[in-house]
């Protein structure tokens, strides 16, 4: 007998006796199985091994259209030991506990408008920094004028949860005053703000351009000579180009016109004529690929990270026809983002690194 038909033999003799295994201890195997995955990840702190530092971690790349990769906006951005969400789009909370992000540590939530897709994660957030480390004061939530009617909204949709979990877990674990979100609201105008600045972090917001969506922000963190942008929502915006000037890594959203175009026409012929004019509406208030490149070259940027990926691109087979013309429009590295990218910005150099959670 061939050595290779005696190996390809033995291979099917193994298989067999290994899901004969299978079946006969279905429980017992599953068990260890499980067990071996809760050791290796359960508690587990994916910042500790981090270098000081700008880090950002996609949580959420997705829109509002169903996408099974991506949940919807959500960003955490690690400066040094500190800890901010911007935005909070539905599943990217749980994304996050899913990464190894010390939920307890989260010192407060940045919202750039208030789309659904950004704030529908709140609720799970406040939860799981809540219980996650035994707080007794609420998660601050920072956004411009509108931020308080949406606490208010959410804390007063959680209260009887909150309740539930106090008499079930007890104050010691889960204490009363640490249940829900306090609104941080600050003026925004024409021009930029700083909205933070404490231990080397500073935090600018700046106006951006998402008409009928008023106000609309976006954000730059600088610390340690470091500097990351997050545009948010938004058109062409002048004030963005100057908010992020000089800036190392840029994080612009994107929507490809063609694509959607053609999503819209399949819509039409679906007779599906409500979804086919909202896929027609959203056109005017983003940006495209090309935009937000023209938006990163402007800026003098290192790097451009797209987000907010419309329409949904499951397979990375679609990046080319998403991106277009864009590398034609801005001469530095490009990313499609994904959700579980982290981009690493050391402090006092020049390094952008990316890897996965």
């Amino acid at each position: 007998m061939r050595r290779s038909t005696r190996l390809a033999l033995g291979g099917l003799v193994f298989a067999g006796v290994a899901a004969a295994v299978l079946a006969a201890f279905p429980a017992a195997i599953g068990t260890a199985l499980l067990v071996r995955v809760a050791e290796a990840r359960v508690g587990r702190d994916a910042t500790a091994a981090l270098p000081d530092g700008l880090h950002l971690v996609l949580c959420g790349t997705g829109s509002p259209l169903p996408d099974p990769t991506r949940a919807e906006p959500c960003n955490l951005v690690i400066a040094g030991r500190h800890l901010f969400v911007v935005d909070a789009g539905d599943g990217g909370p749980r994304k996050l506990g899913g990464m190894g992000i010390p939920m307890g540590r989260i010192e407060g939530v940045l919202l750039t408008h208030f789309h659904s897709d950004h704030i529908d994660g709140l609720g799970p957030l406040m939860l799981l920094r809540w219980t996650a480390g035994t707080h007794r004061t609420p998660l601050p939530i920072l956004g411009p004028p509108g931020v308080e009617r949406v606490v208010a909204g959410f804390n007063q949709a959680y209260a009887i949860d909150n309740g539930y979990r106090v008499a079930h877990h007890g104050p010691r674990i889960v204490p009363p005053g640490g249940a829900g979100g306090i609104a941080r609201p600050f003026a925004i105008g024409a021009g930029a703000v700083v909205i933070h600045d404490q231990d080397g972090v500073r935090i600018t917001a700046f106006p951006v351009h998402h008409d009928p969506v008023k106000p609309a922000v976006g954000y730059r963190f600088d610390y340690k000579g470091r500097s990351l942008v997050l545009s948010g929502d938004t058109a062409a915006s002048a004030s963005l180009v100057a908010a992020a000037r000089g800036a190392d890594l840029l994080v612009h959203e994107a929507l490809n016109p063609a694509l959607v175009g053609r999503l819209t026409t399949i819509l039409d012929a679906r007779g599906q004529k409500n979804l086919a004019q909202i896929t027609r509406d959203i056109l005017d208030y983003h940006s495209t690929p090309e935009g937000a490149a023209d938006a990163a070259r402007g800026a003098g940027v290192r790097q451009l990270v797209l987000s907010h990926i419309v329409p949904p691109l499951p397979f990375s087979y679609f990046y080319p026809a998403f991106l277009g013309d864009a590398a034609q429009h801005f001469s530095g590295p490009i990313t499609v983002g994904e959700d579980g990218m982290i981009f690493s910005l050391p402090a006092g150099g020049t390094d952008i690194t990316r890897s996965r959670l």
